[in-house]
């Protein structure tokens, strides 16, 4: 996880009495793990469900309860928590404190913060589905998300009553998502709109066999969180991964290239930037089976043509129109000859800059050795970083080069 926009950040973590209050330890370890100082208030209820002294433990920093403590910091000033606060996160929040935030009540330490704060709030209800779906719950959600805070809405699955439904707390890693996003909106890429492709794409040879290669997505969805934590605005355009889409990128799912380079050539007179993190499948089957090709004897032969070329259709889009923008980064991927065949494809696609990785060692992988090539300018070598780690330097490389 990205650490830079949580870093020395004043987290203030209101906890309710959800039995989704357990889930909320997580949410304050992953927050302290990235470095953001988290200052936790418990409603009474919650401490029913969770000690403080768990979060105490975590933080490493007193946790507060009662409004009315004469040995806590709001007993002497009962704002203190809201006045150095860089965000304010309730999660889980009940129906009840939800009612409490939307009239404006302020009977406990936790109404009290959320209406002193000037810093950005988010909510992440938790609660049973006909609680959440009630046009009570439902009018207050409004009136909160009016005042402009961020709402996560909860998650369908098995709730605490036993039943199926929506109404489950957002997974903790969802919620710190959120909060890095809400925190980036105001960073040096505020107001650019970056395009970004991730994942492997598939071309179908009939209903149940396709061409595909090994790629996970995970640099493209690391760039895609390291420039919306920079303050871009981004469109993920991504092809079949096992991960889940960021929070506040407009999310594109393809399967095959042709898909893949009809949504990125869409948005493309909008965005300031296009990162192609895919590994694009670079050849298709002529003809598509509509049928499952039954096994047979002897061999099987299989034509294969060209795919676009996503980078390239950029380019010619850039050049007919005599534009400077969108900027473009390209990835290389290569098993031999690393710097060549990158500095060849740098030029021949007219990219701003490119990352050049040896394959098959960085397909799946957290960790990647990249150089970065421009042209023009020294070849870098980077050392072994993990992904998270070299989004981070693109994603600064992105704001010099824009």
């Amino acid at each position: 996880m990205s650490i830079r926009v949580l870093c020395k950040q004043t987290i203030v973590l209101g906890v309710t009495g959800s039995i989704a209050a357990y889930k909320a330890v997580e949410i304050a370890s992953r927050l302290v793990k990235a470095g953001a100082h988290v200052d936790v208030i418990m409603t009474e209820a919650a401490t029913q469900l969770v000690a403080p002294l768990t979060f105490q433990a975590i933080t490493h920093r007193p946790v507060t309860t009662d409004l009315f403590d004469p040995r806590g910091e709001l007993g002497i000033d009962h704002v203190a928590l809201a006045k150095r606060a860089d965000l304010m996160a309730i999660a889980p929040i009940t129906a009840n404190t939800l009612a409490k935030l939307a009239q404006g009540l302020a009977d406990n330490a936790l109404t009290t913060t959320f209406l002193a704060v000037e810093s950005p709030v988010i909510v992440a209800p938790a609660m049973e589905s006909h609680m959440w779906l009630h046009p009570s719950t439902q009018r207050n959600l409004d009136t909160l998300q009016a005042w402009g805070t961020t709402v996560v809405e909860p998650e369908s699955g098995h709730l605490a009553s036993g039943a199926e439904g929506v109404g489950r707390l957002a997974e903790p890693v969802s919620i710190v998502d959120t909060i890095r996003f809400v925190l980036g909106r105001d960073g040096p890429l505020a107001g650019r709109h970056v395009a970004v492709t991730a994942g492997p794409t598939r071309e179908a040879i009939d209903p149940v066999r396709y061409i595909s290669n090994h790629s996970s997505g995970r640099m493209g969805y690391a760039v895609a969180e390291a420039v919306r934590d920079l303050g871009a605005r981004v469109t993920l355009v991504s092809g079949p991964t096992a991960l889940r889409a960021p929070a506040g990128v407009e999310f594109v799912a393809v399967t095959s290239t042709h898909e893949m380079r009809d949504a990125v050539l869409d948005v493309l007179p909008d965005v300031d930037a296009v990162v192609g993190a895919a590994a694009v499948t670079d050849y298709g089957p002529a003809v598509s089976s509509e049928q499952k090709i039954k096994k047979a004897e002897g061999g099987f032969s299989l034509e294969l043509v060209h795919n676009p070329d996503i980078l390239m259709d950029v380019k010619a889009w850039k050049e007919a129109r005599e534009r400077t923008h969108p900027i473009i980064i390209g990835f290389a991927a290569e098993t031999e000859n690393l710097i060549e065949n990158a500095q060849n494809k740098l030029v021949r696609k007219r990219m701003d800059l490119i990352v050049a990785n040896l394959v098959p060692a960085t397909f799946g992988s957290d960790r990647s050795q990249a150089t970065l090539i421009q042209v023009d300018q020294p070849v870098e070598r980077l050392p072994s970083l993990t992904k998270t780690e070299l989004a981070d330097k693109l994603a600064d490389r992105l704001v010099y080069l824009l």
